[in-house]
């Protein structure tokens, strides 16, 4: 027979599978927003820091509009929205193209789009002190007088010397992408069952505490050592990228 070697739930699926195939949800959340994020984030901030004046001022106004939306009630009105169309419904257009792509993604396809558009707010204001930093070193000023084109110093001089810190904070954030998703599949508007994500087990594992009281630890313990790691991880990438800071 079957060896269930962290048990079996109160439906008798295997603990020690669905928390490795949970693990799939969570790193795919904190691949898409975080790659999302980075992209976005620092093409924003560059833009927005090397040209300054009026440009860097109605962008960055949009990125504070865009900061003051509380960004999980955000995720769980748009998700309660899709979730609560009539899936059966005869409805056409782009509307029912999503909901059909979202089922089919087991629903994470408005996880994925709402996390990567309100999560690279914090990377672009990152991207663009940096940026207006850099701008100013001499550098770049000898490429300007050489007659660099503003494309070419971005890509030569300014990306690579502010892809650091961006990078370390992008990590930094990944913690929150995996605790969103959790708790958006511990309150039923995250992956659509019987899809395995740690926000439903620890939920199921609730339900059925009195029964099951060992079903809560797998997920919960994926979940704390995935954070813990991703927050690790981050702080070895600050290090390495500034060794000032290991004092």
């Amino acid at each position: 027979g079957f060896v269930y070697w962290l048990g079996a739930d109160n439906l008798g699926r295997d603990l020690w599978t669905r928390t490795l195939y949970g693990t799939r949800v969570s790193i795919a959340v904190a691949l898409v927003a975080g790659t999302v994020s980075l992209v976005v984030g620092v093409v924003y901030g560059i833009a927005a820091g090397y040209w300054g004046g009026r440009v860097d001022d109605i962008m960055m106004r949009i990125v504070d509009f865009l900061y003051g939306l509380p960004l999980l009630i955000v995720v769980i009105l748009v998700q309660v929205y899709f979730k609560s169309l009539d899936r059966s419904s005869n409805e056409a257009g782009l509307v029912s193209f999503l909901v059909d792509i979202d089922q089919a993604m087991g629903g994470m396809f408005f996880i994925f789009v709402i996390l990567g558009a309100l999560s690279w707010l914090s990377m672009a204001r990152i991207a663009r002190g940096q940026t207006l930093s850099i701008k100013e070193k001499e550098f770049v000023e000898a490429a300007k007088s050489i007659g660099a084109r503003p494309q070419r110093i971005i890509l030569k001089q300014i990306l690579p010397n502010i892809l650091g810190p961006c990078l370390v904070q992008e990590t930094l954030e990944i913690p929150g992408y995996i605790l969103t998703e959790a708790f958006l599949s511990f309150i039923g508007l995250g992956v659509n069952a019987p899809t395995p994500s740690w926000g439903i087990m620890i939920n199921e594992a609730f339900q059925g505490l009195r029964s099951h009281p060992y079903a809560l630890v797998p997920p919960a313990v994926a979940l704390t050592l995935t954070v813990l790691a991703f927050n690790f991880l981050g702080d070895g990438l600050r290090d390495a990228f500034d060794p000032r800071l290991r004092e």
